[in-house]
């Protein structure tokens, strides 16, 4: 793509077309930006596009007429449109109504992968979501101030082999481990609620402990030392979160952010682990500095 090039965005929802709008429009790109209606920030429409053009998920006809209307030759989609929108009330035009009949599975990659070939066939190339924002994917190694303790190093491992054979099958991107054992995988909720999901889980053992516990007193009169009940593994959470083994960059990344550190302290989680060169920290050095702030260690590898 030259300066001063149409350059068309096909924007879900979160901060990631933000980024790619600003960066684009730092280089001289003259960006056209297709709003995803379900899932963009009405804000995309006053950061300096030369035309924004709402469109329902649905409509993959209308953004093909809008684009070529355009001029635009190339684009990149950035940021979520959630999986599960395939099952809403959404109604899809007859050219994605064709496609979705026409496929066999209805994962991320067979779907946007689909809509990359409709589009190329319309002249429309995609390109890589992140060829604006190499800063801003993972670099290896250790990112916060704080390395992963030894028993966060085993449930990194663990998590990378459980995360990568889901990867194959393209159901989701996060696994949550606790002491070396799955609490949680991410399929069509995405990674903030696969988090929260897991910390209901350990919250739910800690009341399940609380109140045997107290059972236990109560039917002994004596003291909480008398028991004996403890949990002999760590409940702290480690998050993975990886790329699929054939990632395509131009859709679906594995992105983080302060967001995903909030979420992670909320649910007592303790480290999280990205691949390294195909994540994006969509804040920067804010996602380090707020892992720091919560204790988090995040590595990359």
């Amino acid at each position: 793509m030259g300066r001063g090039e149409k350059f068309g965005l096909i924007a879900g929802n979160g901060k990631f077309p933000f980024l790619v709008l600003d960066a684009a429009r730092a280089q001289g790109y003259e960006v056209v930006v297709a709003a995803i209606k379900e899932e963009a920030a009405s804000e995309i429409g006053a950061r300096g596009a030369v035309s924004v053009h709402w469109l329902s998920l649905g409509e993959l006809s209308k953004l093909i007429d809008t684009f070529k209307a355009e001029g635009v030759t190339r684009a990149v989609m950035a940021g979520q449109v959630k999986h599960k929108q395939i099952f809403s009330a959404i109604k899809p035009d007859w050219r994605l109504a064709k496609l979705l009949l026409s496929l066999g599975t209805r994962n991320t990659d067979s779907l946007l992968g689909a809509v990359a070939k409709v589009l190329a066939d319309e002249g429309i190339v995609l390109e890589s979501s992140t060829a604006l924002l190499e800063p801003l994917l993972a670099k290896v190694g250790v990112l916060s101030k704080r390395a992963p303790s030894e028993d966060e190093v085993k449930n990194i491992a663990y998590g990378r082999a459980v995360g990568q054979r889901l990867a194959e099958y393209d159901i989701g991107q996060t696994v949550v481990i606790a002491g070396a054992a799955c609490v949680a995988v991410e399929a069509m909720e995405g990674t903030d609620a696969t988090i929260e999901r897991a910390g209901q889980v350990m919250r739910s053992l800690d009341l399940d402990l609380d109140l045997d516990l107290d059972l236990d007193i109560e039917l002994n009169s004596g003291s909480r030392e008398s028991t004996g009940k403890s949990s002999t593994l760590s409940r702290a959470l480690t998050v993975v979160k990886l790329a699929k083994p054939k990632q395509d960059m131009r859709f679906d990344v594995p992105v983080i952010g302060v967001k995903t550190i909030e979420t992670m302290a909320r649910a007592g989680a303790s480290c999280l682990s990205v691949d390294a060169g195909r994540c994006l920290l969509l804040d920067g050095d804010e996602t380090t500095r707020a892992a720091d702030a919560a204790g988090i260690a995040v590595c990359a590898e």
